[in-house]
């Protein structure tokens, strides 16, 4: 019910909003994509085809809007901005110039965004859906729900773009009309678009990342764009800050004894998806620092838990955003599905012992301390994986927002390590 009446008071916004600046969405032509994994690296994709096509495109993502030739860092932390705010980067966009047909915007919307009604009166020409998996049931307390409330997005577009290999593809098809255009995709031909229709080439890891191409060249295909332009725009692409980013060895620097990457999975499918990827890529162990956001989705929790256990040789378990609650309870939820594995104190002063073909859990409630540790574990061949914050520039600890940079911490624990 409290909820409920907040959405109201956010639509009574967004009808001011939309009044205030005069419709500027009705000016634009705009492409949503939501889901929960890889909305902000398909956003990303097509911008940057649309781009290199030569078109006049901008993008709004929560890591960053792109309007003509400024970029801005949003700090939306997953989720869409206010009303005001939007309508105030659609008029911005409005006001680059060209006809309606010729200035294209590409917006990445959440479920949260949607159910608060933050996109009211945003006409979509074209809404794209890259899957739908276990997050935000804190929120929407069922799936059905946070599939209802995804395909609101896909009903409000003239053209809705769905993957049919997901597991969520009955269910949302069920809730769109049945004379909607529907255009499929998948890695099967019996999808409209599949890995055969306009063949690429890409530097993305992983089976997800070629659903997120297929997803692009779907949609780009119908924004009219020719195949040498896909095909060349998902070549070029270099996806956004904090998705599947090798941090270390960087470009140029040589042969490295171990990688390190960061990247924003935070979901058990994201987890399963880019894990499975990089396991097949790593020579020695995979050790993965994490851990899951406080007061938010408790019940996948253990689903993370279960899909780290199946892949990674170390895990180490961390703070991210556990605002009020208990590092170490969050952790402990994680570790419930945990199994197989020695669970044992790191203790940075001594020099920790691991035995060959043992997997081992380790809880650093710190997460500096628990990335330093898992970058001076690192041995030749290891790979080290680090999810959950990526780009976000703060953590709450239940203070509010303090300051944070996973970047910044990767790169002072490298130099220490160095300097041994």
């Amino acid at each position: 019910m409290w909820q409920k009446s907040k959405n109201v008071y956010h639509l009574s916004i967004a009808i001011l909003a939309n009044t205030f600046f005069f419709f500027p969405g009705r000016k634009l032509r705009i492409i949503g994509i939501t889901g929960t994994d890889g909305k902000t690296t398909t956003t990303s994709l097509i911008y940057h085809i649309l781009k290199t096509a030569g078109k006049q495109v901008s993008l709004i993502s929560t890591v960053a809007a792109y309007i003509g030739d400024k970029a801005y860092d949003t700090g939306f932390h997953v989720t869409n901005p206010s009303s005001i705010s939007l309508q105030k980067f659609l008029k911005q966009i409005q006001g680059l110039g060209k006809g309606k047909e010729e200035n294209f915007l590409v917006l990445e919307v959440t479920s949260h965004g949607i159910d608060q009604n933050r996109i009211w009166g945003i006409p979509f020409a074209i809404a794209g859906l890259t899957n739908i998996t276990h997050e935000h049931l804190d929120y929407h307390k069922t799936y059905e729900n946070y599939v209802a409330i995804k395909a609101r997005l896909l009903r409000s577009a003239k053209i809705a773009v769905i993957n049919k290999d997901d597991a969520s593809y009955e269910l949302v098809r069920e809730k769109l009309e049945r004379n909607k255009q529907v255009i499929t995709y998948g890695f099967t031909s019996s999808a409209d678009i599949h890995l055969s229709t306009i063949p690429f080439r890409t530097n993305l890891l992983g089976d997800y990342n070629m659903y997120n191409c297929l997803l692009a060249v779907a949609i780009c295909t119908q924004l009219g764009v020719g195949a040498k332009d896909i095909q060349n725009g998902i070549a070029t692409f270099v996806p956004p800050v904090g998705r599947g980013e090798i941090v270390y060895p960087s470009a140029g620097s040589g042969q490295a004894d171990f990688t390190v990457m960061i990247d924003f999975a935070h979901t058990p499918n994201a987890f399963k998806a880019l894990l499975s990827a990089v396991r097949h890529k790593t020579k020695g162990r995979l050790i993965h620092v994490f851990g899951s956001a406080g007061k938010r989705d408790i019940t996948k929790r253990p689903l993370m838990g279960k899909e780290a256990a199946a892949y990674d040789d170390v895990i180490i378990l961390t703070a991210e955003d556990p605002r009020t609650e208990k590092v170490e309870e969050i952790n402990k939820q994680i570790r419930s599905s945990i199994f197989n594995f020695q669970f044992s104190i790191f203790n940075e002063s001594s020099n920790f012992q691991f035995t060959k073909g043992k997997k081992y859990l380790f809880e650093i409630p710190d997460r500096r301390k628990a990335i330093e540790a898992a970058i001076a574990m690192a041995k030749k061949g290891d790979f080290v994986v680090i999810t959950g914050k990526a780009h976000e520039k703060s953590m709450n600890y239940g203070h509010g927002e303090e300051a944070w940079d996973e970047f910044g911490v990767v790169r002072k624990a490298l130099k220490n390590i160095w300097k041994k």
